[in-house]
């Protein structure tokens, strides 16, 4: 059923898989700002993960929907993990200008051990390791990676260093994940993830402003002779007032949510960008990687005259007689 365009005077809200952006003018912050439903539930459910590991997905897949989405040319923002815990990948990627698609590893066994001693938050299922934020032009173009470490930090406050080495603009990001349980139409029992996310950044006019103190480590000014700019320090404080529950819940609402923390200040929102669950996988693509193999690669992949090979994404199965990869 297609939805009814809004009489002038009237304000339509995005909904579930679609990003919000927004400018806060008298605090001099940009952002955006989503809620997952229906998308993350098609990438958790294909891949019917433990529920711990699902949220770590989750909020993995909410910021690269955020920092996606900011992409101004037709690439991919790719956001994984790599560390030594029951976790010790996840990786997912944002196709500009709306396709987004995760997976995860994990060790089963060490994944039950760490939930058996409580450690079950999502950085402590990941453990050490790296975060990486790789932004791909396309063809012809470098690639642009930036490198966190994974030291038992939130998400969100990992993202926040990220930019803060990247890019030096000071940033805030807020996430939260929810499982539910609720019934269908039908009356019958279902469970549904739901996901959200915003992401503000302090851009004044004048970049003095955004000066931030060093990074623990650096040999710069010291923490104690930094000054934060009062406008940045009272944007965060809104932003750290959002209950995480707020975050998903759906009667709350982007555009609701962002009206309760800036309503004062003025906030104005942007046209909805919806994002999707496509992979980019395809029979044509599989085939040329499979081309560029070795003999010796390509004979262990044999299994009775044929090659079969499943993309983690989506879970799809391509299958390639022999012949096709090299022909007699």
């Amino acid at each position: 059923m297609s939805q009814a365009t809004p009489a002038l005077g009237q304000f339509d809200f995005a909904g579930d898989d679609h990003v919000v952006p927004f400018q806060v003018e008298g605090l001099d912050v940009r952002g955006r700002a989503v809620q997952l439903g229906p998308m993350l539930d098609a990438i958790l459910e294909r891949h019917r993960y433990p529920v711990p590991v699902a949220r770590l997905v989750a909020e993995v897949v909410t910021l690269t929907v955020l920092l996606g989405t900011s992409l101004k040319f037709k690439g991919k923002l790719i956001i994984q993990t790599k560390s030594d815990g029951p976790v010790d990948l996840v990786v997912a990627d944002f196709s500009a200008p709306d396709s987004v698609r995760a997976y995860a590893r994990f060790d089963e066994d060490a994944l039950k051990a760490a939930l058996a001693e409580g450690r079950g938050a999502p950085e402590q299922l990941l453990g050490s390791g790296v975060l990486a934020f790789t932004i791909d032009q396309g063809a012809h173009m470098q690639r642009y990676q930036g490198i966190v470490p994974l030291d038992g930090a939130t998400l969100e406050e990992i993202a926040g260093v990220y930019f803060r080495q990247s890019e030096q603009i000071p940033t805030k990001v807020r996430l939260g994940v929810a499982e539910l349980l609720d019934r269908d139409e039908h009356g019958k029992a279902r469970h549904r993830w739901r996901a959200g996310g915003i992401v503000a950044q302090f851009l004044p006019e004048a970049p003095e402003r955004m000066r931030q103190p060093d990074l623990h480590g650096g040999d710069g000014d010291d923490h104690a002779d930094h000054v934060e700019d009062d406008t940045w320090a009272e944007a965060k404080t809104m932003l750290e007032t959002i209950d995480l529950d707020e975050l998903t819940d759906p009667t709350v609402g982007s555009e609701r949510l962002l009206y309760r923390l800036f309503h004062e200040r003025g906030v104005r929102v942007y046209p909805p960008q919806r994002v999707e669950d496509r992979c980019s996988c395809s029979r044509d693509r599989l085939k040329s990687v499979l081309s560029s193999l070795s003999e010796e690669e390509i004979a262990h992949t044999i299994e009775d005259g044929r090659i079969s090979v499943t993309c983690e994404f989506c879970s799809t199965a391509y299958h390639f007689e022999a012949s096709e990869i090299r022909p007699a």
